[in-house]
Parts: C-alpha cells; structure tokens; sequence
C-alpha cells in the first residue's frame, strides 16, 4: 500500500491546494516562474498539507483558511529542498534534476528565497496572531537546524544528542507545525492543537530518521538519488552513529574520508556493506519505532473521528516503512 491510499478521500482538498501552489509561485520575473514550477512540478507526497487538512477536521473545518495554512507549509518545504540542494551540491531530487543543477547556484537560491517570500505573504491572511508566532519561530528553528548541518559535515566525532537536534530543527517541527496551524485555523481547542504538535513532532523525527536507514537500504532508482548520497555530503545521520561504535567500520570511514572531497560513489560501496553487516539498521528502526509509539498514544485522548483514524494510519505506514 502506497502512502497516498492512507488520505485517498482528501484528493478534492488536495487537488485545490496544489492549484493554489501553482498560483502562488507566479512570478512576473521569466526564469523565477520556470523554475519555480519545474520545482513544483517534481512532485512529492504532500505530507504537510495533509497533517493541515487532517488536523483542521478537529475543528471548524474551512477549506478557504486550511488551504492557506497548508499551501504556506508546503512552500516554506519546497524553499528549504531548494536550499539544501545547494548546499549539498545535488544534481538530483526524486530522480529529477536539481534547480540548482539546472540553473545554477545563484538562480537557486533566488528561486528558494522568492517561494519562501510566497509563503509569508500567503500566511499573512490568516487572522490568528498565535498561527504567526508558531510559524516563525519555527522558521527560525528550520534555518537553525540548516547551519548545524552545515557546521557538522563530515564531523565523526557528533553524538546522538546532537543528530536528534538537528533532525528536529529541520524536519520534525515543520511537520508539528503542520498539524498545529491546521488545527488553530479550524479554531480546534487548545489541548487539542497541543497533542497534535506532539503526534507530529514525533511522526516527523521518526520520518526522518527512516528516510536516513533508506539512504542505505534502498536503490538509486527506488531514491531518486545515488544510494548512501548523505554519507557521501559528510551527512553523519542515526545509522551511521550506531555504525561508527564498530571499530573496523569506524576505521573504514575515518580512511575512505581522510580527503573528503576526494571520495565518490564507489569509494563508499565497502562503507555501506559493512554499516549492513552491523546492528545499525536494526537499531535505527528500533528507534522510529519508540517515536512512532509516542505518536499514538498522543491521539488516544483526541475525538474519534476519521481523521484521528487517518493520522493512526500514517503513522502505521511510516513504521512499516522500507522503501
């Protein structure tokens, strides 16, 4: 099962958010708009739009207000892939070619800047002054979690304290936010909005860190992008943590990135046979797992509804998550 069939019933929302995305990245400026839509138009799943739409049935439910909450998520999304791709130097997303490697670094980074300056003006008609405060301080956690990464390539010494953190900033609270707006632009009471940014907190940090496991586990095609491409940008992420406490690994990577921008795709093949040979795939979805359960029972106390059944059966998906 795909993850789409989890929200199969909200395609007619779905379909008016990315109508209204396409909308909002119009640009007057020729090579902005084009490469603004080829962005748009690599797809994705969607994910932070559907946390706004499924958190917004908890209370008033307005599509005109949902939609502008979710469409602000998902562009703020797509500024920071935009971003990242720049610095990690990548040609490919989704099995697609990069802004970056298409345009250019300069054209990419004025591309993420314009969507992202799309996002605060679309945001800016929500009438809630909490939705703004969330918003930005989450912004500011993103951009954040964006230096850490930066600061902490190639940087062996990093310890799980420190990954969590990171993931939190640049992944995790996006997508906590996404449940929180959508349930305040519903006017969903306050205890309510607060359980939802913690089922997404946690359902962000475990996405995130299965995406790190599939780096290793999973083809190119499957990908979109070379297998092990984190640990070739000096990404130190969970699997390789719990890989670096065996020696003969820890001194296989130490070796291969004694010239760190000297090492290419096949010189990190051996790496990423010996990370399978060790606990740390194992160990790594262990650690989803532990999330993923706190998720749960942050829904225990919510309303039955069908969207309180939907968001269980997201975080189902992302726990049997292998590819």
């Amino acid at each position: 099962m795909k993850l789409t069939k989890t929200y199969g019933d909200l395609k007619k929302e779905l379909d008016l958010i990315e109508h209204a995305l396409t909308d909002a990245i119009q640009a007057n400026h020729g090579v902005l708009r084009e490469s603004s839509t080829k962005l748009l138009q690599a797809g994705g799943k969607r994910i932070r739009p559907v946390f706004v739409l499924l958190s917004g049935q908890f209370g008033d439910f307005n599509i005109d207000r949902i939609k502008t909450a979710a469409v602000s998520l998902e562009l703020i999304h797509m500024a920071s892939l935009v971003h990242d791709d720049v610095i990690d130097d990548a040609k490919l997303r989704r099995g697609k070619p990069t802004i970056k490697h298409l345009y250019g670094n300069r054209v990419a980074m004025y591309t993420g800047d314009f969507i992202l300056a799309r996002a605060l003006e679309n945001i800016t008609t929500m009438p809630e002054p909490i939705a703004h405060r969330v918003l930005s301080k989450t912004m500011v956690q993103l951009s954040t979690g964006e230096i850490e990464q930066i600061r902490d390539k190639y940087n062996w010494e990093q310890n799980l304290r420190h990954y969590l953190r990171r993931i939190k900033r640049k992944t995790a609270l996006l997508i906590a936010t996404s449940c929180k707006l959508g349930a305040i632009a519903s006017g969903a009471p306050a205890w309510i909005s607060e359980k939802l940014f913690r089922y997404g907190y946690y359902i962000g940090m475990s996405y995130q860190i299965i995406d790190d496991i599939l780096d290793f586990t999973s083809s190119e095609a499957e990908l979109g992008k070379p297998a092990g491409n984190d640990l070739l940008q000096g990404n130190v992420t969970l699997p390789v943590l719990y890989a670096m406490e065996n020696e003969a690994f820890y001194k296989l990577l130490k070796d291969t990135f004694s010239e760190p921008q000297q090492v290419t795709t096949n010189d990190i093949q051996p790496l990423l046979s010996e990370l399978k040979d060790t606990d740390a795939i194992r160990l790594s979805y262990q650690l989803s797992d532990q999330y993923l359960h706190k998720a749960l029972k942050e829904l225990d106390d919510l309303p039955d509804l069908k969207a309180k059944r939907t968001l269980q059966s997201i975080a189902k998906y992302i726990g049997k998550r292998r590819s």
